[in-house]
């Protein structure tokens, strides 16, 4: 901004303020109103970068409100109190996640009926809407180098309990730290490694175990890289592990503030496969591609 010689510079502010004051007040409709927005967020991984810019892109395209990107945030807890601060509008959680971390409740193996205990959950608790599922699940994924698998006659992770003792494993925090996590996972797997798990940054664990720095980690099952690392997961035999529904939860002052948002985030009802989502993982992850142009050929694909 250009500044004039005979006015001093606090004094040509002062001035510029108190112009734009006494139009405001001239004019009281003009420049007061904010207009329209959302502030969508997501974990630390990939994938939820992929969904928080599905669910940005698409809200724009259908709504015409504009959405503030907040991604890789960290973890559950974090996204979790991020919402209930108003922080956050939405973000993508995972039914298993949702009910065992969030709600603390024990889990179940039946897809609907936990589906509709988070929703009843955070509907009462803590006054959010739960949508629609995104269409794909996204279950924990223990992972082994596809030779060791080979080698072992590794399958199910029942399978890996004789060799477990020789065995280093590499997780993240949450995992170690959650209700459905590792201690219950190794307690009913009887499992007992070389060590006390390594706790590992979510982006680094896969070239970890190709590194030979570790032989089991946990992932999920959309990862792009485990068929690009040439890694194999264990089937969890003992269904260990709750269903893991993507959906978007969302703030109810947003859906009364936003009419438009509710179909919006309909409209993307059961539009995503497992298949489709370990493609657009893949995309990100092994090919190096933009997360948000990955999401418009997605979109386009699928006529969002």
């Amino acid at each position: 901004m250009p500044l004039f010689s005979v006015v001093p510079r606090r004094s040509l502010r002062l001035c510029v303020v108190c112009f734009f004051s006494l139009g405001l007040s001239i004019f009281p409709g003009c420049g007061n109103r904010r207009e329209p927005h959302l502030t969508i967020g997501s974990k630390f991984f990939t994938e939820q970068v992929i969904l928080a810019e599905l669910l940005a892109q698409h809200i724009e395209a259908r709504t015409g409100i504009h959405v503030d990107r907040k991604s890789n945030l960290g973890g559950t807890l974090l996204c979790q109190k991020a919402l209930l601060s108003g922080d956050l509008d939405l973000y993508v959680e995972y039914t298993g996640t949702a009910l065992t971390a969030v709600l603390n409740e024990a889990p179940g193996p039946d897809p609907h009926d936990v589906y509709a205990r988070v929703k009843q959950g955070y509907a009462q608790r803590f006054n959010l809407e739960v949508t629609e599922p995104l269409g794909f699940e996204n279950t924990f994924a223990m992972v082994v180098r596809a030779e060791d698998a080979q080698r072992l006659h590794l399958r199910n992770t029942s399978d890996i309990a004789p060799f477990a003792p020789k065995m280093r494993a590499g997780f993240g925090y949450e995992f170690l730290e959650r209700p459905d996590g590792f201690r219950g996972w190794s307690q009913l797997y009887g499992l007992h490694f070389a060590a006390p798990p390594s706790v590992m940054d979510l982006g680094l664990i896969y070239r970890a175990l190709v590194d030979k720095k570790v032989d089991i980690v946990a992932g999920n099952s959309t990862d792009g890289l485990i068929e690009v690392l040439h890694l194999f997961p264990l089937v969890d035999d003992k269904h260990y592990f709750p269903p893991y529904a993507a959906v978007p939860i969302v703030r109810r002052d947003a859906l009364a503030k936003s009419p438009p948002l509710r179909a919006a985030l309909a409209a993307l009802a059961n539009k995503i496969s497992a298949q489709e989502m370990r493609h657009l993982n893949s995309e990100v992850d092994a090919n190096q591609r933009d997360p948000a142009a990955v999401v418009r050929a997605f979109r386009a694909l699928k006529n969002l």
